[in-house]
């Protein structure tokens, strides 16, 4: 019995994947394959395989140091791996200390070609323990435990993604040996347009190669994209894709990111998807997050008939149905300690300002870009959705999807009703967003419901890296170089 089979997920069907897979890898002229694992803060990780080497990591699956697992934004293990005393503190968790290994099995229903790597095929593969068990911190697994809470109340969850994010041409790389440092300074820059002028055509015709780049990169990885659009700052684009499965959708996302950044950089160019990238006239880059529940009968479970009785413009029942509403308040209930899976880094709470698009409270408004959640649709309208505008994009989306669904259950278990709608999401007041990563930890550590969504393990380890990295920036005598380094040049 193969690795992958005491893993429990190899069957006749696996086994009919991975022959198809050896095939299209040997007459597609594939002379590399990439498996990639997302991590903790949503990039890449893996290793570049020859086709030789497939068929054995398909079946006993790929090596990787589980340190991995405990490292922060700056690629520093945050654990003292090699100490007894930490290895007591986490009994479940000996294999990822010591820097032991884990092992990645690749999903062989995953293939795509990399449209900017000739030759180059990628695979997604998840990780296991030695012993066949699964790896429950692994980020996508979460999404999946999530998703199968979901799916036991009955549900589905469909999601829309809208991506905002900046490209720069590199005018000069960093890449003397005598500065290397850890992390690393950033390439110096220039923009593609000076912004300030929404959606100009003359700003989309002025970065018109790059944005090509963009399109095929999306388009050859299979990518659903409907749009790419002049957001309004300096150098600042936005993506927008067609609604899919929220699994589907994360998968997409992290594919996107990566894609993106790697196809362009070989054509001269810097993507970031920080939040505020570091220069004094620029604007956030949010991620906006759409979402809604499908029933047993595939239908959109937020759309609503009819408008209550007695629903007036204010009331979420004259646009949501009943799971809808429930759903709502249960996001407006857990809006503070979900709030770090959307905001992620010390960088993305700079955003949350007034009047700048950005929310400040657990407010809910319909088709009002101010408030947290943005509500769309109409009795009849099978695109009735809520929109969450807290995310940045360089928030992990299996973990942010993860916590919409924790969230939104709680509120259609505990059948919570939202207050009445915003109209002046910055006047009104409302419970207020954290304001600091720190203080985003703290409201996920007091969440009994993010406890029991996620468990004990992912929050614990989740913050202790997130902790990390808020105390490296307080202590960094420049704290804008320090995200110049930690972010931009790398995310």
């Amino acid at each position: 019995m193969h690795f992958a089979q005491r893993c429990g997920v190899h069957d006749a069907a696996r086994d009919a994947a991975c022959a198809q897979l050896l095939q299209r890898v040997q007459e597609g002229g594939v002379e590399q394959v990439r498996i990639g694992w997302c991590d903790l803060h949503g990039m890449l990780r893996g290793k570049t395989l020859m086709p030789t080497a497939l068929p054995a990591a398909l079946h006993e699956g790929l090596g990787m140091v589980s340190t991995l697992l405990l490292k922060d934004t700056s690629d520093r293990t945050v654990f003292k791996i090699f100490e007894r005393a930490t290895q007591d503190e986490w009994p479940g968790f000996l294999s990822l200390f010591g820097a032991g290994n884990l092992l990645l099995l690749p999903d062989p229903d995953s293939l795509v070609m990399l449209p900017w790597a000739p030759g180059t095929a990628w695979l997604r593969a998840q990780p296991w323990f030695a012993d066949g068990t699964p790896v429950a911190v692994d980020p996508r697994r979460v999404l999946q435990a999530a998703l199968a809470r979901l799916a036991g109340a009955g549900f589905g969850l469909r999601c829309g993604l809208e991506v905002e994010f900046h490209i720069y041409r590199i005018r000069q790389e960093s890449l003397d040996p005598a500065q290397a440092a850890w992390p690393g300074e950033p390439p110096q820059v220039d923009l593609l347009h000076p912004g300030y002028n929404l959606l100009s055509e003359a700003w989309a015709d002025r970065a018109h190669e790059a944005l090509a780049i963009v399109r095929r990169t999306a388009q050859g990885l299979g990518l659903p994209l409907r749009s790419l659009e002049i957001e309004l700052g300096p150098s600042q684009f936005e993506a927008v894709f067609d609604v899919a499965d929220a699994l589907t959708a994360a998968d997409r996302m992290v594919l996107f990111r990566n894609g993106v950044q790697q196809a362009l950089r070989r054509a001269g160019y810097h993507a970031t998807f920080m939040c505020r990238p570091p220069f004094a006239s620029i604007m956030s880059s949010g991620w906006h997050l759409h979402q809604s529940l499908v029933g047993p009968d595939g239908r959109n479970a937020f759309m609503r008939d009819a408008a209550a009785p007695g629903a007036d413009a204010r009331d979420a029942r004259g646009t949501l149905s009943d799971a809808g509403v429930h759903w709502l308040a249960g996001l407006l209930e857990h809006a503070a300690a979900a709030a770090v899976f959307g905001c992620s880094t010390v960088n993305a709470f700079a955003r949350l300002r007034p009047h700048a698009l950005a929310p400040l409270a657990a407010l809910w408004g319909r088709d009002n870009r101010g408030a947290m959640l943005r509500v769309l649709g109409g009795p009849g309208d099978a695109g009735t959705r809520i929109e969450n505008r807290i995310g940045e994009p360089m928030a992990n989306p299996y973990l942010y999807l993860a916590s919409q669904i924790h969230a939104g259950l709680d509120g259609l278990q505990r059948q919570l009703l939202p207050p009445a709608a915003t109209e002046a999401p910055y006047a009104d007041g409302g419970p207020r967003l954290p304001t600091s990563l720190d203080a985003a930890l703290d409201a996920l550590e007091g969440s009994a419901v993010m406890a029991a969504g996620f468990g004990a393990d992912l929050l614990r380890l989740y913050a202790r890296i997130k902790r990390s990295e808020a105390l490296r920036h307080a202590q960094a005598e420049d704290a804008d170089d320090w995200q110049r380094r930690e972010y931009f040049g790398r995310y």
